[in-house]
């Protein structure tokens, strides 16, 4: 056996940290960017091209032994067209469904007894959920984008006459946001992490904990049962995100993933494997890792642009102050609003690694300067 290629479509900060294990695996590792300074382009071989177009796709698929990705833009006509040339392509494309169409999602969920919201399909007539709800557009949302609160009629026809058809659900007074990840292989192999607490702002996830601070025994049970079972349910090649509300001891899927994942960056320092090498081994087939925690908690922030361009000079004094601290840059652009790195602690105290990677992060980006 020769150390085989796998090919990302789509080289942000995703595939960025995917491109560290593959080459501690020694890995032939490439991706194909949209332009040269795309995150993971900076470090890893890369192929430019549009990955909605099938021909350029399929040359750079045809360079692989595997291909995946990090994005689920990618048009199923494409992936399609990529399984008939021959080529292994995980997550496959009916499974990628799940990730791309909301309304296919929710199907899935109930057709496996999985609790879901009230939901519904709307294409311009009967709405059945009482307001306020919220609207989804079926594709294409991310970081809260596509997602809407809607408090009458008149707001849901307007953005059904923009939008077209629209995926409605209850709105929830959950008590906490959380993710379980998970990974499975081609031969049925399949693994979660604990579950981890997500903490939003504006629909974007600014900071993790992990594992998810008192949880009962039973609701942790619970929750990583059910995404092995939405695993198996999808056939799912790679790892998955599942995210879910938490309401007292009752858990609601919102939303998968089919990719690695923010909320599970955690697991670089906090895992005893990764989510990015657990997605190599599981699109590989090879054997999963230990997902045993290494430490009694792991907190991640997400560093925002923000007043500050310069990223290398609060290392002087971030890393003076907290030793332990971890950091991932993502090597963008500094832009008000987007998601340009990470921060990383992992110990005992739980409050205060949450006052450490909140002081990091609001350091980074220019909130206090001190």
């Amino acid at each position: 056996m020769s150390f085989p290629r796998v090919g990302v479509i789509g080289a942000g900060q995703l595939a960025r940290m995917m491109a560290v294990p593959a080459n501690d695996l020694g890995i032939d590792f490439k991706v194909f960017a949209a332009i040269p300074n795309d995150s993971a382009a900076q470090v890893s071989h890369f192929v430019l091209g549009d990955y909605t177009n099938v021909d350029s796709v399929l040359e750079f698929a045809k360079s692989c032994d595997v291909l995946t990705f990090e994005h689920e833009l990618v048009p199923q006509s494409v992936i399609k067209a990529v399984e008939a040339a021959g080529i292994k392509v995980y997550p496959r494309s009916q499974s990628f469904t799940y990730s791309q169409d909301k309304l296919e999602m929710r199907k899935k969920i109930a057709e496996l007894n999985l609790p879901n919201p009230k939901w519904q399909k709307y294409q311009g007539e009967g709405c059945e959920i009482g307001f306020p709800l919220i609207a989804k557009l079926p594709s294409g949302g991310y970081d809260g984008r596509g997602v809407f609160q809607i408090d009458s009629e008149a707001q849901l026809q307007e953005l059904h006459t923009k939008a077209g058809t629209l995926l409605l659900e209850e709105k929830l007074n959950f008590d906490y946001e959380i993710s379980v990840m998970v990974a499975r292989s081609p031969h049925d192999q399949a693994a979660t992490w604990p579950a981890t607490l997500t903490i939003q702002s504006d629909g974007i996830c600014t900071s993790t904990v992990t594992p998810v601070p008192e949880i009962s025994d039973a609701l942790a049970n619970k929750v990583q049962a059910a995404a092995l079972e939405i695993a198996s349910g999808i056939s799912l090649v790679g790892v998955m995100a599942v995210e879910m509300f938490i309401l007292g001891e009752n858990f609601y899927i919102n939303e998968l993933a089919l990719r690695p994942h923010n909320s599970g960056h955690w697991s670089i320092e906090g895992s005893e494997t990764s989510q990015f090498e657990q997605h190599l081994r599981a699109i590989l087939d090879l054997p999963l890792g230990s997902t045993a925690l290494r430490t009694k908690f792991t907190v991640m922030g997400n560093v925002l642009g923000g007043e500050k361009s310069d990223m290398y000079r609060p290392y002087l004094h971030l890393m003076a102050r907290a030793p332990n601290l971890k950091f991932h840059q993502y090597g963008k652009e500094v832009k008000p609003g987007r998601k340009i790195g990470h921060v990383t602690m992992c110990g005992e105290n739980l409050l205060q690694l949450q006052q450490e990677v909140a002081h990091a992060v609001d350091y980074m980006n220019g909130v206090i300067d001190e």
